[in-house]
């Protein structure tokens, strides 16, 4: 795992995805199944790259919105209130951020490295609408899905390859579209020297850790649990893509639908919360607060099935230890030796078998336990500007600056 550090968040990343949990981590194919969703690449002869295309010019004039502050501006971002509920990897969103650099951001709090994580990419890039008056970042809600639109943007490092139009749908069901219209040049040859260059999605759950030395103090770590990388080679002109979310645990509102769920995750109920959970989603805070890794499962069943949730504790279910039948009086140092020997031998491999388990599986339980309670001495590599994950500010800053992020009005 790797850990950047910019006052007062830390953005940590489970850098063993790649060969630990390739399931977590996969390349586009046609109907790609990616966990949380599976998609579906559309190439420029399919008539259904077509279709996904929403042509903005024939949609409603009062409800198309070109943003005057991203058209003209570079690394900025802007928030958007959506009229329905989007589903994101199962939790419902309201509220999501545009940004200049062909992205959105979906988090809770809008900070300067939104280019880390929590995001919906149909192509992240270094792009500046500021170079060019035929530059816009459009947006149109109807009602059932918001389509963002980079038109004719630009790279700040490279204005000489031509302009890019693509854009992003996100649907009310969960469906998220990227569709392209104008990529002039390979993803592959677009540099990423001063900014990522991504097509994916991403998600994250923030952990809140106290700061002994400092009273009063919190810090928040952001660890990204989910990450789907799209194959750049499928992304150019008149292609598409389509997500189609898959079934989460959150879904789930009763104990019964959800220790009974049959879907890619095993889902555990926790009475305190009230709240179906694999324990990897941004209520993890919540999930580890209340103690629910630690109840136990039991399924009550008389006139009706019902579901309570418990402390092993307070169960009694707790095993009692099996007192040892042999009653050797006497037995010679040479064979306490060797137990003692074969004990020892026997902690050491297990020690080592658990940190293998733990470097090899991050988002196992026993790795987040050892992750979440790390020293808070270790050091964190800190973002730098041009070290490849850029700062972007929120435009309008009318508010004032808050815990190192500028706060401001809405749009």
């Amino acid at each position: 795992m790797q850990c950047k550090s910019i006052d007062p968040f830390q953005i940590c990343f489970f850098t063993s995805f790649h060969l630990a949990v390739p399931t977590f981590l996969v390349l586009l194919q046609e109907d790609t199944d990616h966990n949380y969703y599976t998609s579906k690449a559309y190439g420029p002869t399919d008539p259904m790259s077509q279709d996904l295309w929403v042509n903005i010019d024939q949609m409603d004039k009062e409800k198309v919105k070109i943003h005057g502050i991203l058209s003209n501006t570079h690394r900025q971002a802007a928030r958007v209130n959506l009229s329905f509920d989007f589903p994101f990897y199962g939790h419902l969103l309201r509220e999501i951020t545009v940004a200049t650099g062909g992205f959105i951001y979906t988090g809770d709090v809008v900070h300067r490295m939104l280019t880390a994580t929590q995001f919906i990419a149909p192509l992240m890039a270094n792009f500046d609408p500021s170079v060019s008056r035929n530059s816009t970042v459009i947006y149109f809600d109807n009602g059932t899905a918001l389509v963002v639109q980079w038109d004719h943007v630009h790279l700040q490092d490279s204005f000489h390859l031509g302009s890019f139009t693509f854009q992003a749908t996100l649907h009310n069901d969960g469906r998220i579209v990227f569709a392209y219209k104008e990529i002039p040049i390979p993803i592959s040859q677009i540099s990423s020297v001063n900014h990522p260059v991504k097509v994916g999605l991403s998600d994250a759950f923030v952990v809140v850790h106290r700061i002994q030395q400092i009273p009063n103090v919190r810090r928040r770590t952001i660890y990204e649990y989910h990450r789907v990388d799209l194959l750049k080679s499928r992304i150019i002109s008149s292609s598409a893509v389509e997500m189609l979310p898959l079934p989460t645990c959150l879904q789930f509102t009763s104990c019964s639908s959800c220790i009974s769920s049959q879907i890619n995750f095993n889902c555990s109920w926790c009475q305190r919360l009230g709240r179906c959970s694999s324990g990897f989603d941004r209520h993890r805070q919540d999930w580890v607060d209340n103690s629910c890794p630690d109840e136990v499962r039991v399924l009550v069943c008389g006139s009706g099935c019902s579901c309570l949730m418990m402390n092993a504790s307070i169960c009694g279910l707790v095993a009692s230890p099996v007192e040892s039948t042999s009653n050797k009086n006497s037995s010679s140092l040479h064979t306490g030796l060797i137990l003692g020997v074969l004990m020892l031998m026997l902690i050491m491999a297990a020690v080592v078998l658990v940190t293998l388990y733990i470097y090899h599986h991050p988002i196992s339980t026993a790795g987040l336990f050892f992750i979440e309670r790390r020293p808070r001495r270790w050091p964190a590599m800190k973002f730098r500007r041009g070290s490849g994950h850029p700062a972007y500010a929120e435009v309008e800053p009318i508010g004032q600056e808050k815990e190192g992020f500028i706060e401001s009005e809405q749009c």
